[in-house]
């Protein structure tokens, strides 16, 4: 082999891929103190009178990221439906990643569609689709691992198993399906839940955990690359079950209340509570409120803080990197990139790439926004002005249309294309990167699954007439709460407030301690 420059030319071209009552529920749980040594029995705690303090809200969904998948790599099974009507989302979960045991599967099987096989669990059930139920002995051991990550979910499991707050709660839910998602799950189960299960993402689920679900009962219809065709399926197998009809829904995206609603109108009008954790969701059931259509009341846990905060900007910050360097093995030291959209997810992804030194150009169509980016040390500019010289664009708004076909023409060879948004439809060819290319942090999963099983807590055991026919904001004090629940991991100690204190600041020593208008 030769070192000199005119030896062996080699052209290295990466693939871009891709929620005021008397009582709330946090009130209600708040026996769960941020002290380790904490004690307290689940018996003094009424569910029935668990209420927290639900706001309505007309306001326009804050353009928040939330990120996407890859509809154009349908290479298994061929689309049969032509272009989705709804994009899938995803907030919280970890898919598998090249180097999981994800892909632990009998070579024999993979060329298979799971709707062609017949299978049983140990139990001779088969109200399932899995694509292998052998391996649910492996999903058991990542479930248990991921347990250990997510000790505020476990901790409200076991605390609040003796009640069965959510006995006779038939929930049907479509989120990813991981080893994270799959603590959440069973903590319902334990609460008393029925669940049937699918996924909102065609890449992100886990075989090895659906698996492992599909074998202690739970009905999940999933599987890694399913086609267009399967999604649907497995929305409608999930929902359509003769002497089982859903009175809640868990949703990531909007895509099961979409189906339900159009399809099963009269299932639809019966739900007892929506909890919708994902932008394009939350979005969709504010234009149902506002044409009228929405006769259930929901649960917007999109924008609460913990959700925003943690799920958008903090695992953004670390999954980001973690995508990328998986599929491309790109150096980012000088590389320049554009990140569109400076939202928490765009702040997270800007955060990472500048610390790894990288020159990164911000776009935005929000003043707010743009100005936090050039205080933050970015430049601000046009897409159409860097187009030519970025060796990345990485996309986080949740918007159509945001790098088009001419564009990615003008490119240079070898450039980068991914997606962080929510929505698809950012890019002709996107979906999102870091659930379909990598893993999501586990702690940060945890925040807004407790988040969700709390919502979904507070919605089946409010007495009728507390929510109306509406889209409802998780208040403060939920968030305060689910945030205290984790502050254990770090032997965080708060500082309590004194009488003296409290009364100067017209506060309660137990909080909230900020208004529901303010920012952090």
């Amino acid at each position: 082999m030769s070192d000199t420059p005119g030896d062996g030319k080699l052209e290295l071209k990466q693939a871009s891929k891709e929620v005021k009552e008397s009582e709330n529920v946090a009130e209600k749980y708040s026996a769960m103190t941020v002290s380790k040594n904490s004690e307290i029995t689940m018996g003094e705690l009424s569910v029935s009178s668990a209420a927290f303090s639900a706001v309505p809200i007309h306001k326009p969904v804050k353009k928040q990221i939330q990120f996407v998948e890859d509809k154009q790599e349908f290479s298994r099974f061929p689309t049969k439906t032509g272009r989705r009507s709804l994009s899938r989302s995803i907030s919280q979960s970890s898919t598998d990643s090249y180097g999981s045991a994800a892909s632990y599967t009998d070579s024999s099987d993979d060329e298979t569609s799971p709707r062609d096989k017949t299978q049983l669990n140990s139990k001779g059930t088969s109200d399932f689709c899995v694509k292998n139920i052998k391996q649910a002995e492996f999903g058991r051991r990542e479930i248990e691992i991921a347990e250990q990550d997510m000790s505020a979910l476990i901790s409200l499991r076991k605390r609040a198993q003796g009640e069965k707050p959510l006995a006779g709660a038939k929930i049907v839910g479509c989120t990813h399906i991981t080893a994270q998602t799959a603590v959440l799950i069973e903590t319902l189960v334990a609460l008393g839940a029925q669940c049937r299960w699918t996924a909102c993402n065609i890449y992100s689920t886990q075989n090895e955990v659906a698996a492992a679900l599909s074998e202690i009962g739970v009905a999940v219809f999933a599987w890694k690359g399913e086609s267009e065709d399967d999604f649907w399926w497995c929305i409608d197998k999930c929902v359509n079950m003769e002497g089982w009809q859903p009175n809640m829904i868990l949703d990531d995206g909007g895509d099961l209340t979409h189906w339900v609603y159009k399809k099963y109108p009269n299932v639809f009008k019966k739900i007892r509570g929506i909890v919708e954790e994902s932008v394009t969701g939350v979005h969709r059931l504010y234009q149902l409120s506002k044409a009228g259509k929405l006769c259930v009341p929901a649960m917007n846990v999109n924008d609460s803080v913990t959700k925003q905060k943690f799920d958008n900007l903090y695992c953004c910050r670390e999954s980001i990197l973690d995508g990328l360097k998986r599929t491309t093995d790109v150096m980012f030291g000088g590389k320049q990139v554009v990140v569109c959209g400076y939202g928490e997810v765009g702040k997270g992804c800007t955060a990472a790439l500048k610390a790894m030194g990288s020159i990164v150009y911000v776009t935005e169509i929000d003043p707010i926004c743009a100005l936090q980016a050039c205080m933050d040390g970015f430049r601000v500019v046009k897409l159409n002005e860097v187009i030519r010289q970025v060796d990345v664009i990485i996309t986080c708004t949740g918007n159509k249309n945001v790098v088009t076909r001419d564009q990615l023409d003008r490119m240079k060879n070898g450039s980068i294309v991914c997606n962080m948004g929510h929505s698809n439809t950012e890019i002709d060819v996107g979906r999102l990167l870091n659930l379909s290319c990598s893993t999501v942090p586990t702690f940060v999963l945890s925040i807004t699954a407790t988040t969700q099983a709390l919502a979904l807590i507070e919605l089946y055991n409010a007495p009728e007439g507390r929510y109306k026919q509406d889209v409802y904001l998780l208040p403060k004090k939920m968030d305060e709460y689910v945030a205290s629940l984790h502050l254990p991991t770090f032997d965080a100690h708060l500082t309590e407030l004194s009488d003296e204190q409290a009364k100067y600041l017209g506060l309660n020593k137990n909080g909230p301690f900020k208004p529901n208008y303010y920012r952090y």
